[in-house]
């Protein structure tokens, strides 16, 4: 096998075999010791060393335990987490010797990082290691893309291809993707990038870009968001009525909901408590918010979607319309209808006066047949 890959070792085969020969006719030395003496006489620039099956695998001289696992399979080298060599333990990046027998430890969790460049040698567990890095961060910035996607789809907003590209560049980004990798790593959070987005569409855009929030459904349902100054609605910062302010979008209050007011550019916006944008306003800009409760009654305009699965039954949505018909002050405006499998999901978009009357209804919907879950929807 030496002799036909053109092995040139300084000790010669034939001297090699000759050995073997004596040993094994005088039976006087052990033959685990003339092996570990041939392997420590290969070539000084480049290191042998042995699989657990006794193949010979060349690397170059500082070789690690990574850059042997990689020159056996890619899939090998992606999933390593540790070696053994010569039976003992050892990490990834130890250094491996001549005729060392060497063995990979592998995980189906684990998955290639970046520092694993700053120690391998070998070209091809380099290049190897750069192409899933490549694959892995075109994954995960697939992902951040959609998930960005769904966030400003969920708001209402209608995205400017160019107006976003314009964003992503004035936050120093030199590659689209070098953006979305930051998103699914948590350097970035989406809802603070769509609030950035629509921070730079107002300066460009002017005031018009608030209805740039509001999409079809403001064709069907009352508006969420309208201009209220009286007295005995709601109470800003303690005892201030008569305040102008604005229900905001992205969680949609209605009366009798836990609330807080933020001071923003277009003035006085209120938030849910657990509004989806609630924790970063908080700790991002806590010098900007207010307290404010509701006051007095509710009234009769406050637009709110109800998120309805059950199974997919030709009379569920006629008993669901049905049922909203007859709860006194309660308005159906709109409804979207989907099928998947078996299963019906439905928007209904009701108006109510407030979180009293929506519980009421919510409780006779789940009271339906065939109704499996009931969620209201933030827009």
């Amino acid at each position: 096998h030496w002799k036909y890959k053109g092995v040139k070792e300084e000790r010669g085969l034939d001297e090699f075999l000759s050995d073997v020969r004596a040993m094994l006719e005088t039976q006087s030395a052990d033959p685990m010791d003339l092996i570990k003496e041939f392997r420590t006489d290969l070539y000084q620039d480049e290191i042998y060393v042995f699989t657990p099956t006794g193949e010979v695998i060349k690397l170059g001289k500082g070789a690690t335990v990574l850059d042997f696992a990689f020159a056996i399979h890619s899939k090998i080298g992606c999933g390593c987490i540790s070696g053994k060599v010569n039976g003992k333990n050892v990490p990834i990046r130890h250094t491996l010797q001549n005729g060392d027998s060497v063995e990979v430890v592998t995980s189906p969790t684990q998955s290639p990082k970046r520092d694993w460049l700053t120690f391998v040698k070998t070209s091809k567990a380099r290049s190897k290691i750069k192409q899933a890095l490549r694959e892995e961060s075109a994954k995960a910035a697939e992902y951040a893309k959609e998930l960005l996607q769904r966030r400003f789809k969920n708001r209402k907003i209608e995205v400017e291809e160019a107006l976003l590209m314009r964003y992503i560049k004035k936050c120093g980004y030199k590659t689209v993707t070098d953006f979305y990798v930051d998103m699914a790593e948590g350097r970035r959070d989406a809802n603070t990038v769509i609030e950035e987005y629509l921070e730079l569409e107002r300066r460009e855009h002017g005031e018009t870009s608030e209805h740039a929030e509001i999409r079809s459904a403001e064709e069907f349902v009352a508006p969420s968001e309208p201009v209220e100054s009286r007295s005995d609605v709601l109470v800003i910062d303690k005892n201030l009525t008569g305040v102008e302010y604005h229900l905001a979008k992205c969680c949609n209050p209605i009366f009798g909901d836990p609330i807080f007011g933020f001071v923003s550019t277009r003035g006085i916006k209120i938030h849910r408590t657990n509004c989806p944008n609630a924790q970063d306003m908080l700790s991002r800009f806590g010098y900007r918010t207010i307290q404010a409760r509701w006051s007095g009654k509710g009234t009769d305009g406050y637009a709110v979607t109800l998120h309805i699965v059950g199974n997919d039954d030709l009379g569920i949505v006629t008993n669901i319309t049905s049922v909203i018909s007859k709860e006194s002050g309660v308005m159906l405006r709109s409804i979207n209808i989907d099928s998947v499998d078996g299963l019906f999901q439905g928007n209904f978009t009701v108006t109510v006066k407030d979180t009293a009357s929506l519980s009421v209804l919510t409780k006779k919907l789940q009271a339906v047949r065939g109704v499996k879950n009931i969620e209201r929807l933030n827009t």
